[in-house]
């Protein structure tokens, strides 16, 4: 009689939100396919919410049925989605069995005739505890196998990783491995030599270590029009270019020319007529390679002369507007943290990518 196939079944934690579960989940998931397995996913608890017509849904729900045509069942990958007033509502009426029979039957229904199945957690282990089911209360239920996700560095890492482990191990929920995110490139071949040794001597096996990417951190103009309620001046056939610096150009021209370079943002306050003219005219060429600007953001709710705006529309430049003051948007920009979105086909290919190159997929399958 042959053998029965296991159920490939990963729970992605991390060690705290925005830490890149879902750059990892997005690679894992394509890996899984590769290998020939009928693969799904669930994110059993969603807090950050989109509509899908007449459904609220998770965004990394909406993502995956996008990327990977899982289908539109989005009330049976997101069982559990927690809006505005869900905490307290369920402190004033608790209901844990009742979110466990969700979780656990949107689980069943996902992984009929499925190989595997990614199970995208929130935030770190116990976050999810305040409505009774954490992380690691939701891989405890689907008899799952716990990857942790942290971010570079050392001592902070093995820290809060062991920390997360903890909660893991509280519940008898296995710990495959750790994936480090986002390594600084000049201090990749430290962290990866020493989180190896330092995490072997904690009994944790390295699954992989993910060097820093710019562009998975490079938002484009229109996500932060969106994001910071920006108006949008011209340039709307230009909005999905990629942001990959701000600068505020408050300074003289000739000073803030040395600061334009290919994917600049430029935000400078409305009535800088010279530094406006400055970035129109950066289609330029600078040693010997032309280049162009993202964008720019005017601020203060200052618009130059029609003739100005006329130039602006016709340069195919993306133009923002906004009431707020510069320092005011450059301090939002620079704290701005966009997930992957289903039109990032270069960022969630760039995610398939690194997963394939430096996470040891293979081990995390014999796990099984």
């Amino acid at each position: 009689m042959p053998k029965k196939n296991v159920l490939k079944n990963i729970f992605v934690s991390s060690i705290h939100q925005n830490a890149g579960k879902t750059t990892i989940s997005i690679g894992l998931f394509h890996a899984l396919k590769q290998r020939k397995l009928k693969t799904t996913f669930m994110k059993p608890v969603g807090q950050e919410v989109v509509e899908v017509g007449q459904v609220k849904t998770d965004k990394d729900s909406y993502l995956f049925s996008a990327v990977f045509k899982t289908g539109r069942n989005f009330k049976t990958m997101n069982p559990i989605t927690i809006g505005r007033g869900y905490t307290e509502k369920y402190i004033a009426k608790p209901h844990r069995d009742k979110i466990g029979r969700s979780i656990k039957r949107s689980f069943n229904q996902l992984t009929k005739n499925k190989d595997a199945i990614i199970v995208e957690g929130t935030g770190h282990a116990g976050v999810g505890a305040v409505i009774d089911y954490s992380n690691a209360d939701v891989a405890k239920l689907l008899g799952s196998k716990t990857i942790i996700v942290s971010e570079g560095g050392i001592g902070k890492s093995i820290d809060e990783i062991i920390l997360n482990k903890a909660l893991f191990d509280l519940l008898g929920v296995p710990v495959l491995g750790v994936v480090i995110n986002k390594v600084r490139m000049e201090k990749y071949e430290k962290i990866q030599r020493t989180l190896s040794k330092g995490l072997a001597q904690k009994g944790i096996r390295l699954l992989g270590v993910i060097p820093a990417d710019p562009l998975l951190s490079s938002p484009t103009v229109d996500q932060i029009k969106t994001r910071l309620g920006l108006q949008l001046m011209s340039g709307k056939e230009s909005v999905n270019r990629r942001v990959k610096h701000a600068i505020v150009a408050a300074m003289e021209p000739h000073n803030m020319i040395h600061y334009l370079q290919d994917g600049t943002l430029v935000i400078t306050s409305g009535d800088r007529v010279d530094n406006i003219l400055l970035a129109v005219s950066s289609h330029l060429v600078r040693d010997g390679r032309s280049f162009q600007i993202a964008g720019i953001i005017l601020t203060g709710d200052l618009k130059p002369n029609p003739e100005i705006i006329d130039l602006l529309k016709k340069s195919n430049i993306p133009v923002l507007n906004t009431q707020k003051d510069t320092y005011t948007i450059a301090g939002s920009i620079e704290h701005l943290i966009c997930k992957i979105q289903k039109t990032d086909k270069d960022k969630i290919e760039q995610a398939t990518r690194l997963v394939q190159k430096y996470v040891d997929v293979d081990a995390i399958l014999e796990s099984f």
